[in-house]
């Protein structure tokens, strides 16, 4: 195997040439950015029109006179009566003089910038909010343009401004002979028509240019991977002749598809930042609508603003966010709850559908789709927790029109172009190429409609999903730079860690409740165990406002503090998150855990310890309520039957080889062979497969139930300390569980207290009380201990207080001041 030169042309190259740098922000630029000519002449234009029509309404009105000396005399009437608008031309004169002045000298236009305009946004901001200001600001826009056109008609008709704006219409329509009354009359229904439905065609469409968007990528954090491949589509949108040159063309779709909260809306801004290209944001609801027909003529409407927009600035950047409210069809259609969708050829990989025939690969796909699919365990977050006993978006044809605009034919733009050109037998010219690219998210891609996402339509597919641990690592880092906290780079690895499925969106959620725990404490700076008490809320939600009788909060703690120790002593691929016996709305306890790293297969021994944590519940409260137990378990009972069940009859990893799912469909018997294997006459072949099946996962369970048992015979001190502690402070980390149980100091809790026998005995001597109150339902009539920890002192103080001279001495100190926190 050869190993291929480095790539001379720095990391992660794209294709075609090195990535686009980063666009300099508003903000950070100096001078202003440059008008184009147009933009800079076309409010002179207007007035200097306006200003010829006002003279040449007084020419019309002269009388038989000579034109030039009508003209001279007019042009000299109206610089007196029309001072006004010469006022306006000169105050667009001086406005253009003062950008050319801004492009120029940085000073003056951080004067205007930060000064002038500054101030007067820092004053209006506290006098007034943002939705007031926008609403007054539209106001004063429309009663100045309404007062500047009453003026011209007043000049024009010589009557006062505001009954020459209230004449308007009747003249128009005397002016009329009396068939074209009626047309007008039927042509004033038709637009009351389209006026209704262009008014219910209006909203859900935001367009943001250029300097609004703010973001970068720079701003995108824990999706590195997603953010490299993305980049290439920003390179040939300013740079599209780098691939059509080449015979290629442009990818124009996007599809961003993902859990919620992982930053697709953040990575389609940031696209618009750095490109530069205007930014339409499309609602979800937009197209939800009440009429018939009104969701196309959005669909219309908006490409229509997406064709200017790319004409004017060189490409546009469209952002459906939720995508699945308008293409829902694919769920109906497919029948299929996965994606990518399944299909009749599988791609190649180790997953023996490939080893098949094509014949065989297309009627395995046929009976998947007519069976339930296997569902899999959620191994995302690992919990144990005791119990209490107990059609189609955007309406008809919007998807039509979607798919159509997206890749339809392009007819030829213009009047002109399309038919006075064919009068003259001349070609019209074909549409330009307009650079739009469409951008879509949803975290329900299976219901999209194949059409929307063939290529042509969208070329890309990228799935954004939960961040590693060095993305959540950055993520938190980022958000924490904006707030003062004092957590450490190892606090912050820590944090990452016992996230492991935290989102962009959790992680800002998280450290802003840390803040707002911080500020009810006092103070202005996040702590270690802001973070941990913001993580638990957001988690496990504000606990029950209830308090336990003392014997049932013994045998909760005692439940969880079984399945906390089983965790700790078997379980190697996860670490204890959190433990507690605070009542939530369905549990009254819970022990989580949390793999340290991403893994993403799992073994059979992973399994196995997973169903020992789960029996460790009804071993313990068997062994310590003299064979009693609660209904409790009955989660952890289902949870543990259901990972025996799946590795008994799917994956390979019990006394039988062969699948139960398959052998079930293929009709072929239960696993054994001989006599025991044949279906006697006349007995249901699938109730002998589920008998046999059943019978090896009870086998089974036993099995792992003696093995929890003579865990905790080992270990019944250890169980009766960590109950201790949960019955003292409610909840503890999963650093202090393993502090209680190898006695050392924790973050929040000593577990050296622990390691005192005379302890060890009071605890025993509790239980025992309380094992008795639960059988005869009275209160326990022992108080529970309450736990003193030693502390190291210095060799005077031990000298003054033993007399002796050793170098240090241990003595007994206060209760511990976190009991009952």
């Amino acid at each position: 195997m050869t190993m291929a030169p480095p790539d001379q042309s720095g990391p992660e190259s794209a294709p075609g040439g090195p990535q686009p740098s980063s666009r300099p922000r508003a903000e950070d630029r100096l001078t202003r950015k440059r008008l184009p000519l147009w933009d800079r002449i076309k409010l002179l234009l207007m007035l200097g029109i306006l200003w010829l029509v006002l003279v040449w309404t007084v020419v019309a009105n002269g009388g038989p006179q000579k034109f030039d000396s009508l003209f001279a005399d007019a042009w000299r009437t109206e610089v007196r009566n029309a001072r006004w608008l010469i006022v306006l031309i000169g105050l667009e004169v001086l406005r253009q003089i003062h950008f050319l002045v801004s492009e120029h000298w940085a000073g003056y236009n951080q004067f205007w910038v930060r000064g002038v305009f500054g101030g007067t946004e820092r004053l209006t901001r506290r006098k007034f909010s943002d939705w007031t200001r926008f609403r007054l600001w539209r106001a004063f826009t429309w009663v100045f343009w309404i007062a500047v056109l009453a003026l011209i008609l007043g000049k024009v008709k010589h009557a006062s401004p505001i009954v020459a704006l209230v004449s308007v219409p009747a003249d128009i329509f005397k002016a009329l002979p009396f068939v074209l009354q009626i047309f007008a009359g039927i042509f004033f229904v038709i637009i009351q028509f389209g006026a209704l439905f262009w008014f219910l065609s209006r909203g859900g469409v935001d367009v943001y240019f250029p300097d609004d968007v703010k973001t970068r990528f720079s701003d995108v954090w824990g999706q590195d991977h997603v953010v490299e491949r993305v980049k290439e589509n920003i390179l040939f949108l300013e740079d599209p002749e780098q691939i059509e040159s080449r015979g290629g063309y442009v990818p124009g779709g996007i599809l961003l598809w993902g859990p919620p909260g992982t930053g697709k809306t953040l990575m389609a801004e940031a696209v618009a930042g750095e490109t530069g290209k205007p930014y339409v944001f499309v609602d979800p609801g937009a197209f939800i609508n009440m009429f018939m027909g009104v969701g196309i003529l959005k669909v219309k409407a908006l490409f229509r603003k997406l064709r200017r927009l790319a004409l004017r600035y060189g490409g546009v950047i469209v952002f459906f966010d939720e995508a699945d409210s308008l293409g829902r069809r694919g769920a109906l259609a497919q029948g299929g709850p996965n994606f990518p969708r399944a299909s009749a050829h599988q791609a190649p990989g180790c997953h023996g559908f490939s080893y098949l025939s094509d014949d065989v690969q297309w009627r395995l796909s046929r009976r998947a789709l007519d069976a339930a699919g296997e569902p899999e365990p959620d191994n995302r977050r690992n919990k144990q927790i005791m119990g209490m006993g107990g059609g189609g978006g955007g309406g008809m044809g919007t998807l039509e029109a979607l798919l159509t605009e997206l890749s339809g034919l392009k007819k030829p733009r213009g009047f002109a172009n399309r038919y006075i050109r064919r009068v003259f037998g001349v070609r019209p010219k074909p549409p330009p190429k307009y650079r739009i690219l469409v951008m879509m998210a949803t975290n329900l891609p299976e219901a999209l409609d194949e059409a929307m996402l063939r290529p042509g339509r969208i070329d890309r597919i990228y799935k954004v999903g939960y961040p590693s641990k060095a993305g959540r690592i950055r993520t938190y880092e980022g958000y924490l730079a904006k707030v003062r906290h004092e957590l450490t780079a190892e606090q912050i690895d820590k944090l990452a860690t016992i996230t492991p499925y935290a989102t962009g969106a959790t992680i800002k959620d998280m450290v802003n409740e840390a803040l707002i725990t911080a500020i009810r404490s006092g103070r202005d700076v996040i702590t270690w165990r802001d973070i941990t008490r913001a993580k638990q809320l957001k988690e496990l939600g504000p606990p029950e406002d209830v308090e336990y009788i003392e014997r049932e909060r013994h045998a909760v703690a005692v439940h969880e503090a079984c399945h906390a120790l089983v965790a700790y002593r078997t379980r190697q691929h996860m670490d204890i998150d959190i433990a507690t016996i605070e009542k939530g709305s369905d549990y009254l306890g819970m022990v989580a855990s949390i793999p340290p790293e991403d893994q993403f297969t799992r073994w059979r021994s992973e399994y196995e310890t997973d169903i020992l944590v789960s029996l460790a519940s009804l071993a313990g409260e068997r062994m310590f309520f003299a064979d009693d137990s609660s209904s409790g378990v009955s989660g952890d009972l289902e949870s543990a039957t259901t990972v025996a069940s799946f590795m008994e009859g799917f994956w390979g990893m019990g006394s039988t080889v062969s699948s139960f799912s398959s052998a079930r469909r293929l009709e072929v018997g239960a696993p054994g062979g001989g006599a025991a294997g044949r279906n006697k006459k006349g007995q249901d072949p699938e109730v002998e497969l589920r008998r046999r099946l059943a019978d090896r996962i009870e086998d089974r369970l036993n099995e792992l139930l003696h093995r929890v048992e003579d865990i905790l015979v080992e270990h019944r001190s250890g169980v009766l300390t960590l109950a201790h502690a949960l019955e003292t402070h409610k909840t503890l980390s999963g650093d202090d569980v393993v502090a209680v149980l190898e006695h050392t100091e924790g973050p929040f809790v000593d577990g050296r207290v622990y390691a005192d026998p005379a302890l060890v005995q009071e605890l025993e001597a509790y239980h025992a009380g309380a094992a008795t109150a639960h059988i005869e339902h009275s209160p326990v009539p022992i108080a529970l201990p309450v736990a003193t920890h030693r502390v190291r002192v210095p060799q005077a103080v031990a000298t003054t207080v033993n007399g002796t001279a050793n170098g240090s001495s241990t003595v007994a100190a206060e209760p511990d001041p976190l009991a009952g926190s």
